[in-house]
């Protein structure tokens, strides 16, 4: 027994090192390759400040608007009696599956100055700036914040609403008194995760942005364009400083705010004039998301928009010709690579912390969530400075790395937290019994989580498949994923080729979504026929 505690000791001290040296090092690295000319150069500029100040005002903004229309559609779908709550919650999820830059490009077709919307309704004013980076902004992080949560309220225990009935609380009363005492601990988790995920974007920004420049699109050109890391570096720096914050706060948050409630089913009482209401909010997000996917569509098949809207597959055949085929191939392999590893990483990396509790066990904890503190952007930019001239720089290995570690942190707390939910003596009984732990994972451990195996598999999949991020600075010409074409073809004027890049994207993540949700329907039925027999 003395062994296999040390064994899986050391097991997590390696893992946790393994985790330090992929995501500490090269931050250490990136702030260590900053010139103090480059200090100066970037807080002396007022483009700078312009930049700071366009971000903190755009992503402040955007966070509000996507927390509180995420809360209102999360109740409607959780607390009325509504139909059609699957094709809804199916709509809602769709901009997850696109790349950010793609919801400004959605938004150009939409309402730029020869947008769809813009010459039918006559608008004059213009989609660049403040006002497209905040509705790209919003379209690209509320499906986030509405899963968060759809998935507290599906916890609520529904004992403490039916005793404020009986005592005849007011709507306010009843919400100042039992919704928002349990809603608070996770919305500050809800609030800073959507406002590192705005601020740190630099998809959005790049395409509907114009001259309203925010930080990521200054980094981003002094990296990428002026091959200026040092200066990229302190920006990046700037960058992790509200990350590192929010990600802190969100951790304090969480140890203290461990309060568990009876999961009692929540049922609607009919109220015509509330679900009429949140049939009307519903329908009004769900087609606006829509349009934007049908902007894609449109400006797909068109010969040339917005002066040819003829259809046309010839868009298709020069996105093929300009390797869009052999980009695409790239971005399945890197995301199918990514999530078998990633997955298993991270399943072990949770079952150690999790099930094997000793005093490395918060250390190696530690080190799986730090990753939420590092944005995409300042992590490609540490990879590159970090592995430039080594074996594995500019191959597709350092690219499923990049996008591990960028991705980690989510589905390693997802099966993080199925495994605190197992019986805590799974392990002691298999002992008495003499089974021997590696049986019990596989026989026991693994089909509990099988579930949350899946979703981890679908999370680091769909988002390889769209990040723009952390591979920007490290791809080849040879090896680049197909989501970076966008942005190319954009640089280029070839706005059809890059809305065909996107319904790509976009319709591998949705098959791969369908593959995963048959897989667990079948496993549902197999349950289903195991307890019957």
């Amino acid at each position: 027994m003395k062994i296999k505690i040390n064994r899986a000791t050391l097991s997590r001290v390696c893992i946790g090192l393994i985790l330090f040296v992929v995501i500490i090092i090269p931050i250490v690295r990136m702030l260590l390759y900053i010139k103090v000319e480059s200090f100066e150069k970037i807080f002396t500029s007022g483009e700078f400040y312009t930049a700071l100040l366009n971000s903190l005002a755009s992503t402040i903004a955007a966070t509000i608007c996507s927390v509180v229309i995420a809360y209102l559609l999360a109740l409607c779908l959780k607390r009325t009696s509504i139909k059609f709550k699957g094709i809804f919650n199916i709509v809602l999820i769709l901009p997850m599956l696109i790349p950010s830059i793609s919801h400004g490009m959605g938004l150009i077709v939409l309402f730029g100055n020869n947008g769809l919307l813009t010459n039918f309704l006559g608008i004059k004013s213009s989609i660049y700036g403040f006002t497209g980076i905040l509705l790209g902004s919003i379209l690209y992080s509320f499906p986030v914040a509405f899963l968060m949560f759809t998935d507290v309220l599906n916890y609520e225990d529904n004992t403490q609403h039916e005793m404020a009935k009986v005592l005849g609380f007011s709507k306010i009363r009843h919400f100042t008194a039992i919704s928002f005492p349990y809603l608070k601990k996770p919305l500050i988790s809800i609030i800073f995760a959507t406002f590192t995920m705005i601020i740190t974007d630099y998809g959005v920004p790049l395409s509907v942005g114009g001259q309203f420049k925010t930080l990521p699109v200054m980094l981003y050109e002094n990296a990428a364009g002026q091959l200026d890391y040092s200066s990229g570096s302190v920006i990046g720096l700037v960058l992790l400083i509200p990350a590192i914050a929010a990600f802190l706060i969100d951790f304090l948050n969480k140890d203290k705010g461990n309060s568990t409630y009876v999961a009692t089913r929540y049922i609607e009482n009919k109220n015509t004039v509330r679900d009429v209401v949140s049939y009307i909010f519903c329908t009004l997000v769900s087609m606006f998301v829509l349009m934007v996917i049908v902007s894609f569509c449109v400006q797909a098949f068109a010969r040339s928009y917005p002066f040819d809207m003829s259809v046309t597959f010839d868009n298709i055949q020069k996105t093929f010709q300009k390797n869009g085929g052999k980009y695409l191939v790239n971005s399945i392999i890197i995301a199918f690579l990514t999530a078998i590893i990633g997955t298993g990483i991270a399943f072990l990396t949770a079952y150690l912390s999790a099930r094997m509790k000793n005093r490395t066990s918060r250390f190696l904890h530690l080190m799986a969530i730090t990753s939420m503190a590092v944005p995409g952007l300042v992590l490609g930019l540490s990879y590159v400075i970090l592995f430039k001239g080594s074996f594995i720089y500019g191959t597709i290995v350092i690219l499923i790395m990049v996008n591990m570690v960028h991705f980690f942190a989510s589905p390693y707390l997802m099966m993080y937290n199925a495994m605190n939910k197992m019986n805590e003596n799974l392990e002691d009984v298999g002992h008495i019994l003499g089974i021997n732990r590696m049986h019990m994972i596989k026989d026991v451990v693994i089909p509990l989580s099988k579930g949350t195996l899946l979703e981890m598999f679908s999370y680091f999949f769909v988002n390889s498949m769209m990040t723009i991020s952390a591979v920007a600075f490290l791809s080849t010409s040879q090896n680049k994923p197909l989501a970076l074409l966008i942005n190319q073809f954009e640089t280029y004027n070839m706005m059809e080729c890059a809305a065909v890049v996107a319904l790509m994207i976009l319709t591998v993540n949705i098959m791969i979504k369908v593959v995963i949700y048959g897989i667990k329907k079948i496993g549902e039925k197999q349950n289903v026929n195991k307890k019957a027999i």
